[in-house]
């Protein structure tokens, strides 16, 4: 008789267990560890750049000394973006989650003119280790578009279930303290990579009297 009884209570448990699963139960904490990974990829590649600059910025200087202004904006800006502390409550804090975007968006900004710079210093240009920063640069540039693409991309879904039937359910019930989480917005800045030309510089005319042209030339001796 008590076996029999544990065998019921065993098949209503797996019964309801597979019911909760079936109507979505799962989807809200699962979505939201989602959303938390593809922040801390985010995250990742924005560390990535940081350890990136302060070779770049040595680089530079060694060339570009006199470019005092601009080295130093980028080395403020980098300490003022890292010294955002974030971690996986600021997706749900629209103020940090601001505060974190408007840094890391003011360092790229500041960055494209370091980038600029190479255009008035041939030597820099050539450089091998300012090739190779610039090429990891660009391609750390590249990667934090992608990752806060895909972030936009996970949160959205995250949010929509939260407001959507039957999720709504348990978001109001089981799930009573799951926020929406924040996006990034789609500023000039956070869609393009700092700009990069590797086109030559354009060399400046010779100085010296223009030549006259045909209008103005004498006129020709007659014969």
């Amino acid at each position: 008789m008590n076996r029999t009884r544990t065998l019921s209570k065993l098949v209503l448990v797996l019964a309801l267990s597979a019911g909760l699963a079936s109507c979505g139960i799962n989807t809200i904490p699962t979505q939201d560890e989602a959303v938390k990974t593809q922040w801390a990829e985010v995250q990742n590649q924005y560390q990535r750049r940081a350890d990136l600059i302060p070779n770049l910025v040595n680089t530079v200087k060694g060339y570009a000394a006199q470019e005092a202004n601009v080295l130093t904006a980028v080395t403020e800006a980098r300490a003022s973006a890292t010294q955002v502390k974030v971690d996986a409550s600021t997706i749900t804090d629209p103020a940090q989650f601001q505060q974190f975007q408007a840094a890391q968006d003011k360092l790229s900004g500041v960055l494209g003119r370091l980038m600029m710079i190479q255009e008035s210093y041939p030597d820099l240009k050539s450089n091998q280790n300012f090739l190779a920063l610039q090429s990891q640069l660009e391609g750390t540039e590249n990667r934090i578009s992608i990752s806060r693409r895909d972030y936009n991309q996970t949160a959205q879904t995250y949010n929509t279930t939260l407001r959507t039937f039957p999720q709504v359910i348990w978001a109001k019930t089981f799930y009573g303290s799951q926020k929406p989480a924040t996006l990034f917005s789609a500023t000039a800045s956070a869609q393009s990579a700092p700009t990069v030309s590797f086109d030559p510089v354009t060399p400046r005319a010779a100085s010296g009297p223009p030549a006259p042209s045909a209008a103005s030339a004498p006129p020709a001796a007659p014969k």
